[in-house]
């Protein structure tokens, strides 16, 4: 019987959570509404199974439409939407480190070494956990977590082709296809719900998000979001007001704003 790939089942239960606002914060810090999620949660489900010949010879490489050309595309966007410059060089730099772990732990740990710690570890259950650990304590935020996570993953499939093409060995490469797309499903929400769940945990005990040195219209977003729920207002105008009439109120958000590390 074959087996049903992870990474749709996934995608199918993301779904679900999205269509029920289940995952409205973790959305609104990526940037993305509830309707562009599920357009692009359906697309990588039927770009599953298309892949798309880039390479013939000796190395035959084709790109997976659902597990490569849609993450990148997604990491691209997300990135464009990074708050600072520090947080795109972080995302960069926990992108390569993400793709060095996880291809060292693949190439160099798990090859030659019979009955060794790694050798009864699934890939398709290692990769994604190492991934999405690695991309999240690299880069911290959301948006970095992600986007690491993700091309991390693909980036495995870019240096097994760079290796291929090196020594001249003949092959196929899958970039983003068979295993990987499992992988990179589940590399990227694994690193998003470390990034939310610690995230959280960090700025409920700060008690709040910080906002000193923040990009301004990061802290707008914020202040939509994040502080307007905090204080149990669901508009802007009506918070806005709540703060002209209560002084104390606009002392209390500031000190909020001003407490701890944003995990944004």
């Amino acid at each position: 019987m074959t087996r049903f790939p992870l990474g749709i089942i996934a995608l199918v239960i993301v779904s679900v959570l999205v269509y029920f606002g289940l995952a409205h914060r973790i959305l609104d810090r990526l940037r993305i509404s509830d309707k562009v999620a599920l357009g692009i949660l359906a697309a990588m489900v039927a770009g599953s199974f298309v892949d798309i010949p880039i390479a013939f010879g000796r190395i035959d490489a084709s790109v997976n439409v659902g597990g490569g050309l849609i993450p990148i595309g997604l990491a691209i966007y997300v990135l464009t939407k990074a708050g600072t410059k520090k947080e795109w060089f972080r995302t960069l730099i926990a992108t390569g480190v993400t793709g060095v772990v996880i291809y060292y732990i693949g190439s160099v740990l798990m090859q030659g070494n019979p009955g060794g710690p790694f050798d009864r570890l699934d890939p398709i259950w290692m990769y994604p956990i190492i991934g999405g650990v690695v991309a999240y304590v690299a880069g911290r935020s959301r948006r970095s977590a992600f986007i690491a996570a993700t091309l991390g993953v693909l980036l495995l499939d870019i240096f097994n082709w760079v290796y291929l093409l090196s020594t001249g060995t003949p092959g196929r490469i899958a970039i983003g296809g068979a295993g990987a797309f499992d992988s990179i499903v589940l590399a990227g929400i694994i690193a998003v719900l470390l990034a939310e769940i610690i995230g959280e945990s960090r700025e409920r005990l700060q008690g709040g998000p910080a906002s000193r040195g923040r990009d301004p219209e990061l802290l707008s977003n914020l202040e939509n979001a994040e502080y307007a729920s905090t204080m149990g207002i669901k508009d802007n105008s009506i918070k806005d007001k709540g703060i002209k009439e209560k002084p104390g109120l606009q002392d209390s958000c500031q000190k909020k704003k001003e407490a701890g590390d944003s995990n944004e």
